[in-house]
């Protein structure tokens, strides 16, 4: 039996997988390890990792790091491969178990409030298409969270979140509201640039009054 599946063949729950990952031997968790043992769902399950890595606090810059390894990911899911594939640098990355255990810990109330909700539903949104045209979404997200704004990792997160989520339960409405959060992200982004332009185009006019 592996980690993938329960003793009756059925996919094990996300967080039980988690949880069986952090007890399991070795002072390193290994990012290979972590796909091998989602197997098929590994592309949600990896993404939807990094996705709650990159909701955390970090400083300035700190999400060029975190935020990289989902653009590599991305691009795999829009380019269509099945299943995932790690060049041998990435599938090497590790963190310590014990820091697994801790964090994973920390956030299994959400993580199983999220399992109790989502479900199969809305094929077509997770279908080959859906998950392309989602792989494209989340390359752009992905993007937008290496930049070094502080606060700019939070509302492209939590969409790459909602598309993993559903992309490993199948489950569309998930899949809806990772879009619906992608379209706020575009919003804040034009608002964003609007004001920046707005403050270059006021500063320039102040200096030319002057002069």
């Amino acid at each position: 039996m592996s980690l993938t599946e329960t003793s009756t063949g059925r996919p094990r729950r996300f967080s039980d997988t988690l949880e069986r990952l952090g007890a399991h031997g070795g002072r390193k968790l290994f990012l290979g390890e972590i796909v091998a043992a989602f197997g098929e769902r590994a592309f949600g399950a990896v993404m939807l990792l990094f996705a709650i890595v990159n909701l955390l606090p970090w400083p300035p810059g700190g999400t060029t790091l975190t935020g990289a390894p989902l653009l590599f990911l991305s691009a795999e899911l829009a380019w269509g491969r099945d299943p995932l594939w790690l060049p041998k640098w990435l599938s090497q990355a590790s963190v310590k178990r014990e820091t697994f255990r801790t964090l994973s810990g920390r956030l299994m109330k959400i993580i199983r409030f999220s399992e109790a909700l989502s479900r199969p539903r809305l094929y077509f949104l997770t279908g080959r298409l859906g998950q392309g045209l989602i792989g494209l979404a989340c390359l752009m997200l992905s993007a937008i969270l290496v930049l070094p704004v502080f606060g700019g990792n939070l509302i492209p997160a939590v969409a790459i979140g909602f598309f993993s989520l559903g992309i490993m339960q199948r489950d569309g409405l998930a899949v809806l509201l990772g879009w619906i959060m992608t379209g706020v992200t575009v919003a804040v982004l034009v608002l964003a640039w609007n004001l920046v332009v707005a403050g270059f185009t006021a500063g320039f006019d102040w200096i030319g009054r002057i002069f």
